[in-house]
């Protein structure tokens, strides 16, 4: 019959931080747990709660994941790039999957399809979309990004109010910019790839980019608005079935992306996502690289938080 101490290990080794954290009795096991559940759950708001449970190095990771609550605050985190946000979302995603968890790990792959286009953008904009560090090329003269009611403009009604909100947001009180990332920062995301991609009537927008170089965002940010579309990103809006909601199956997750990896194959960025690269969605890191052309890759921040856990188990 295995110990106390086997289980708590098995806990931390399975990720099973909210379960770990309910029953330890050390304070410190349960600090380090709620942290760890904090990241597993993507609640980006709290990941830079300080707290002394938990090593430095992994506090600073978390840190370049956070979502900064007031206009001012420093460091910008994932408004400073989103590289590592993404590394982290891998993970999420991989462990959800081992443990066959794939209600939260559809949401996860939902949460990456819509701010992969701010990846796309961030070589340009020298950040990951921040609204307090928008180029002024975006209000540049025959600009009608952020003008609300403008018929000539392919943003929806919800998208020019989102993108006149962000620029203007900064200047908002600390009340305001958290509503503003609750609810239409990601339709920004979206707003922006519509301008380089597929506007059909295009402004002056995106001028403040140079020819060749816009060329290759065009690219990335239309591979990126597919993305949104694909199956396995549909599958966060399955129909109801009986008296709950459906959830999937590992084959039916996996027939997905493969009828995903086939939609995006049809271009030379897309084409990244048929990679073996041994993610559990074959391919899913390397397409993610290809969008932001910059590395991404898994992070090993839950794995870190798991072997420090189980350090403080063993005493």
């Amino acid at each position: 019959m295995e110990t106390t101490r086997d289980l708590f290990v098995a806990l931390a080794r399975r990720y099973a931080f909210a379960d770990l954290g309910a029953l330890s009795p050390d304070p410190r096991i349960a600090e380090a747990c709620e942290f760890g559940q904090r990241l597993l759950s993507l609640d980006a708001e709290d990941f830079a709660v300080d707290t002394k449970a938990v090593p430095s190095s992994l506090r600073r990771q978390a840190r370049a994941c956070h979502m900064p609550q007031t206009p001012r605050e420093q460091p910008r985190g994932a408004l400073e790039s989103l590289r590592p946000a993404y590394g982290l979302l891998l993970e999420v995603i991989a462990i959800r999957w081992h443990r066959r968890e794939l209600s939260p790990m559809i949401a996860a792959v939902h949460i990456a399809a819509e701010y992969l286009p701010l990846l796309a953008f961030e070589p340009h904009l020298g950040h990951a979309g921040d609204p307090a560090r928008w180029p002024e090329g975006l209000s540049a003269t025959g600009s009608r990004f952020g003008v609300i009611g403008d018929r000539e403009c392919d943003h929806t009604k919800a998208e020019q109010s989102a993108t006149n909100r962000t620029l203007r947001v900064a200047g908002e009180p600390s009340e305001g910019w958290r509503a503003y990332f609750d609810r239409q920062h990601s339709q920004v995301a979206g707003a922006l790839a519509v301008c380089v991609a597929t506007c059909r009537n295009p402004c002056t927008a995106m001028d403040w980019i140079a020819p060749e170089p816009r060329a290759g965002l065009q690219e990335r940010a239309r591979v990126a608005l597919a993305f949104a579309e694909t199956p396995l990103v549909r599958l966060r809006h399955a129909a109801p079935v009986g008296h709950g909601f459906g959830v999937p199956s590992p084959e039916e997750v996996l027939d997905a992306w493969e009828r995903s990896r086939s939609t995006l194959g049809k271009s030379p960025v897309g084409a990244a996502a048929a990679r073996d690269d041994g993610f559990p969605l074959p391919g899913l890191p390397s397409f993610f690289a290809a969008v932001a052309a910059a590395p991404i890759e898994p992070s090993t921040l839950l794995r870190g938080v798991s072997e420090h856990i189980a350090a403080l188990i063993d005493g």
